[in-house]
């Protein structure tokens, strides 16, 4: 065997790198160890099918790739902070751009959202869990270990260095030899797949789960945004899972779909990329209205302003997406006519994301607004976002693209669109149901803070990349001379990633200081909400309600608090619930360790590791474990317990 090719080799960087993720290993198992949680990690989290959880460890790895994203952007910006800059070579820079992207989209904006919609999904139709609960700790473990291969090419093989677009023939092997795009293609299916089986559950979760009464028009709104989500993930993703393995033929095997020779297609790959890559930035968008929605309606003490216009604008986004991808490659030489059409549906896609910019507004006109931690974050979001949404309908007219694309500007405009779309709702979200979690709020001090040096350093950040794109830098520039005057502004981003990496690290520093410091919550509602997962008690029991709810109203819980109309009408009986399993973390294992001997082409182990897949799926498949029951002495005990009463 020869181990060169497992060799990262000449950057201090890298080796840092390494000798932090050994003590890091080190240090868990130590702690492990020596606080004797081994047991306890195995039978509350490794084997858990509880949605809560899930959701939790969800948002945990994203919270983990945040941090390592966040690395890979602040290099990025120190390496072009001034003029002939050494801080990376050439390649090194293609590795870490690359991955940045993929991070930041696929392993934290993601899993962040799926993380949110596990916690609170089930809660807010008043059901007791999802449809498959076993399938959703497949669906974790197969995105984690898809994730964990990814991260390990830093150290091991190499990372992906085509963009996070990987386009051919940039990414074949022939411009691309090593393994880093081996990576890119396996570690994608293989989270790709744990993505398309949330999707299923969701949909059926949603769809066949729902307490009585609640019927669709009744649902609230972050639950439409995930069932419509989740529709186009099931969509989406088999047309990246097919792209993928035929990069994967293609660099494994020698096939030719993707070569300039032999019959291939080069624009195959972006047409099939932009197909899933369009929508895909509504999976992570779409979710983020609906947190905003739930957010503005709770704290402006208002029902959502335009119910049904906000449903079916979602609706036309979803259809719309699928008919934009496009834009993406209009300097690529498709005509006209192509480039026409797919200028007007981009900039049709504007008017149902008004529509919703304008429901919001209306909802809180004449509300009685409370400036908490998610509202300043959802209150930031509309002027930030419809910056974005400005550019891109300018990025949408094919013609002036010409001089746009491929420049800094693009860039910004995706940062425009991305970050308050998706990771300001992300914040917004975790600090307005981390009490409904843990039971306790996050201290409303420190998350101003950190929303204040994260707002603004965003914009020193990111704003004057739109000035450099017009002055003509182009992205993926890893140096530039100081007599092209790009230097001042690219020294004032470097300034604001700075500041937004003093933001994130508040942010962290409070979940430390409001563990320990913060008063606890019995009420199960600190925030005076409208939706039903605030019915329940805080922190959550394992069955979630006591009794199913009864839904009457559109806001089920705002109406029984302000016109006593009754949510819990049946008596506490026992509550059957599914039992823990170590298969779909097996499962994932086998998947981590089938992925990594195809990405070096070790065809004996990746066949033993595929036998090994089929092998857990059957003992999956022939388990016949039916769950168990809670007694309900024992509900009744738990929901006293919860409310601070005497048991």
């Amino acid at each position: 065997m020869d181990l060169e090719k497992f060799k990262v080799h000449g950057e201090p960087l890298i080796y840092g790198a390494m000798i932090s993720i050994a003590l890091a290993t080190i240090g868990i198992i130590v702690g492990l160890t020596v606080f004797k949680k081994w047991g306890y990690l195995w039978r509350e989290w490794l084997t858990t099918v509880d949605h809560k959880r899930i959701g939790v460890m969800y948002i945990l790895a994203a919270l983990l790739m945040l941090f390592r994203g966040g690395i890979d952007a602040i290099m990025m910006r120190l390496q072009t902070a001034a003029p002939d800059m050494k801080f990376l070579d050439a390649q090194h820079y293609n590795e870490v751009f690359t991955t940045h992207g993929l991070i930041m989209i696929l392993f934290m904006a993601m899993p962040f959202i799926i993380g949110l919609m596990n916690v609170i999904i089930p809660l807010q139709i008043g059901a007791r869990d999802v449809a498959f609960p076993r399938l959703n700790a497949v669906s974790f473990w197969l995105f984690f270990f898809g994730a964990m291969l990814l991260n390990i090419s830093f150290v091991i093989g190499g990372s992906p260095d085509a963009g996070w677009s990987a386009y051919f023939p940039l990414a074949s092997i022939e411009f691309s030899p090593t393994v880093g795009n081996n990576y890119y293609s396996l570690a994608l299916q293989i989270s790709g797949i744990g993505t398309l089986i949330t999707g299923i559950n969701f949909i059926v979760t949603i769809l066949k789960m729902r307490a009585p009464g609640m019927k669709l028009m009744k649902m609230p709104m972050f639950t439409w945004s995930v069932l419509i989500t989740n529709i186009i993930i099931v969509f989406a993703f088999p047309v990246l899972t097919v792209a993928l393995a035929l990069m994967m033929f293609d660099r494994l095997f020698g096939s030719q779909f993707f070569t300039m020779a032999n019959g291939g297609m080069d624009m195959l790959w972006a047409n099939l990329f932009w197909v899933w890559g369009h929508p895909e930035v509504y999976i992570v968008v779409l979710p983020a209205f609906g947190i905003y929605s739930e957010i503005i309606a709770t704290f402006s003490k208002k029902n959502l302003y335009g119910y049904t216009s906000m449903v079916f604008s979602m609706l036309i986004i979803s259809l719309l997406s699928f008919l934009v991808w496009a834009h993406h490659f209009y300097t690529m030489g498709q005509g006209v006519m192509v480039n026409s059409f797919f200028s007007i549906t981009t900039m049709a896609i504007a008017v149902p994301t008004g529509v919703k910019i304008f429901n919001w507004l209306f909802t809180l006109r004449k509300g009685r607004i409370t400036f908490t931690t998610p509202m300043l974050y959802t209150l930031a979001f509309i002027p930030i976002f419809t910056i974005g949404g400005v550019t891109g309908v300018m990025l949408a007219m094919a013609s002036a693209d010409y001089q746009y694309h491929n420049t800094m500007f693009l860039v910004a405009h995706f940062h425009y669109v991305l970050i308050p779309g998706a990771v300001f709702a992300v914040i917004a979200g975790f600090h307005y149901w981390f009490p409904k979690v843990f039971g306790f709020r996050l201290n409303e001090r420190l998350g101003k803070h950190a929303f204040w040096w994260i707002i603004i350093s965003f914009n020193v950040t990111f704003f004057p990349l739109f000035l450099l794109g017009l002055m003509g830098m182009t992205r993926r520039m890893y140096t530039y001379s100081e007599e092209t005057g790009f230097g001042p502004l690219n020294m004032l981003s470097f300034a604001g990633a700075l500041g937004l990496a003093i933001g994130f690290v508040i942010l962290v520093y409070n979940i430390y200081w409001s563990t320990r410091y913060e008063p606890r919550d019995t009420t199960g509602d600190p925030w005076d909400a409208r939706t039903l997962e605030w019915a329940t008690n805080s922190p959550i029991p394992a069955y979630n309600f006591a009794v199913v709810p009864k839904v009457q109203t559109r806001d089920a819980l705002w109406s029984a608090k302000q016109d006593n109309i009754p949510l819990f009408t049946e008596e506490i009986t026992k509550i059957h619930m599914p039992s823990n399993t170590g298969k779909p973390f097996i499962l994932g294992v086998v998947f981590f360790f089938f992925g990594f001997f195809l990405v070096f082409s070790m065809w004996i182990p990746a066949i033993v590791a595929g036998v090994g897949i089929i092998l857990v799926m059957a003992a999956m498949s022939f388990d016949r474990d039916h769950g168990f029951y809670i007694p309900a002495k024992e509900v009744i005990a738990t929901e006293k317990k919860l409310r601070g009463e005497t048991v």
